[in-house]
């Protein structure tokens, strides 16, 4: 067995060895979030270690244990979930950065525990990520909710656990409600649930059966936050902002969305996904999520729950891409997957960094602020252009793909859903990021920068933001492999190139 087969495995067991190690040094900060940074350092080297080969064509695979025949779980590297492990894995180096000036800095309670189940929810999304069949994605996919729950309640105040009733109440219940019922409801039909290249499901099965176990799965995965399923998340709010960051840029929510294309691509395939009337329907409905999450963002004065609003529309961009049914919009689906990840996490961490220097929490309160916080604001600045999809951002070319798959789809009216919600994302990101620039008689004067490795976490990322837009390259290839997988978009992609 080669050592790319073993390395999947691995990422899981790095993240949950350090969780073990990280609770045993509890009485020693420094060598806890050393080990920290060391396990999210390895984790993504082990990563990375397969990108040249999943980038050639294999599917280097692991079976940990086969609990009974022929049900195993099993992991596999694949181009899309090689794709969403490089991003997670990533910044959760960058996450744990930041976190320890912010944990520090706001003088944070029980930050041993948050490491912890920071960790085992990182190897959980190792495991989302690398999943060989649906019954492997679920079993992380429910580890991850579990995982995040103290993240989400860490405060212990009334609110954080009414917000954490909320979080499971909806995450557990649509998951075992609808995903558990509708993988079920596969294996009954196929046999298997192996994800496939062109899908498992067998061309004779009735449109009508098919068209419904797509909207279970879709509503089923309640962590990408299509309506009505998406209060959980803007309830999470009141969970640590690096808890935020992780909710809503590198684990919950981008497991949530990389599901659904999953599903699409390995158990429908493009071309039956097609052939199915529920698809657009479901593809309205991401373009209302869209819409009416940027109406909701433009009134909100709390600055992260206005982000909290953002991040529910902008998941949902990455949902219609895999709705249109062709090879564009899965490419723009995939690549948003990735570009979103670095801008919203930049804009969580500058909104922790303002919390953390200025204690300030409303929009309102934060104009001045970039004359005495140019790193956070610069960074700040980036992540909102990112967002809003403008160049020299990485979210230029997700925007773009994302545009061409709708037109490629024929149906304007999610051409223009994209662009309004684009232009309602620059309406209630750019003016804030502008006005912290406006000069403030003496009300900013005693604001200084918060600690160097929230700036420095601000900085990678926002860095990222940019250099995503010169060298996107390594995205595009992996998700093109899944794209052409459809016969029928092959002559299309590939014309459109040359």
């Amino acid at each position: 067995m080669s050592f790319a087969q073993y390395s999947q495995f691995l990422c899981i067991l790095v993240p949950l060895g350090a969780a073990v190690i990280i609770r045993l040094l509890d009485k020693n900060p420094n060598l806890r979030e050393g080990v920290t940074i060391s396990a999210a350092v390895i984790t993504f080297l082990l990563v990375a270690s397969n990108y040249s080969t999943v980038a050639s064509g294999a599917t280097p695979s692991f079976t940990i244990i086969q609990p009974f025949s022929p049900i195993e779980i099993a992991l596999e590297a694949e181009p899309l979930g090689m794709l969403f492990a490089l991003m997670a894995s990533f910044l959760w180096i960058v996450t744990s950065i930041y976190s320890i000036g912010y944990m520090r800095g706001h003088h944070e309670e029980n930050q041993t525990r948050f490491y912890v189940f920071f960790a085992i929810a990182i190897g959980s999304v190792m495991g989302v990520a690398f999943a060989a069949n649906g019954f492997t994605l679920f079993l992380f996919y429910e580890i991850l909710t579990l995982s995040t729950f103290p993240l989400v309640t860490h405060a212990g105040s009334e609110e954080a656990k009414r917000a954490g009733r909320i979080y499971l109440f909806l995450l557990l219940g649509t998951s075992v409600g609808f995903f558990l019922f509708a993988l079920i409801w596969t294996w009954v039909l196929t046999g298997s649930l192996d994800f496939e290249k062109g899908g498992i499901f067998d061309d004779e099965l009735s449109r009508t059966t098919l068209n419904f176990l797509l909207l279970l799965y879709v509503f089923g995965i309640g962590k990408a936050a299509l309506m009505p399923f998406h209060r959980w998340l803007p309830s999470a709010m009141v969970a640590p902002t690096p808890v935020s960051a992780l909710l809503h840029a590198v684990a919950v929510v981008k497991a949530g969305v990389f599901s659904i294309l999953k599903i699409c691509v390995y158990f429908f395939g493009i071309d039956l996904l097609y052939e199915l009337d529920i698809h657009r329907f479901l593809a309205y409905v991401a373009a209302f999520t869209i819409i009416a999450t940027g109406v909701i963002a433009l009134r909100k004065d709390n600055l992260k729950a206005r982000l909290a609003y953002s991040t529910i529309g902008q998941l949902s961009y990455i949902v219609l891409g895999a709705l249109v049914a062709n090879g564009w919009g899965i490419i723009g689906g995939g690549m948003h997957m990735l570009m979103h990840g670095f801008g919203k996490i930049t804009l969580f961490f500058g909104a922790g960094a303002i919390l953390v220097a200025t204690h300030k929490k409303q929009i309102s309160q934060l104009k001045g602020i970039g004359r005495r916080m140019p790193v956070t604001m610069v960074a700040f600045f980036i992540g909102c252009v990112a967002i809003v999809g403008a160049p020299p951002t990485g979210g230029m070319w997700s925007k773009w793909y994302l545009l061409l798959g709708t037109a490629q789809s024929g149906d304007w009216l999610l051409t223009a859903a994209l662009v309004v919600g684009s232009l309602l994302s620059a309406a209630y990101l750019m003016p804030m990021a502008v006005k912290a620039f406006y000069p403030v008689d003496g009300e900013t004067a005693t604001v200084t920068e918060a600690p160097r490795t929230i700036q420095l976490a601000m900085v990678i990322c926002a860095t990222g933001c940019l250099v995503l837009f010169f060298a996107p390259d390594f995205a595009y290839e992996l998700i093109f492999m899944i794209a052409q997988q459809a016969p029928w978009h092959e002559q299309t992609i590939g014309s459109f190139i040359q």
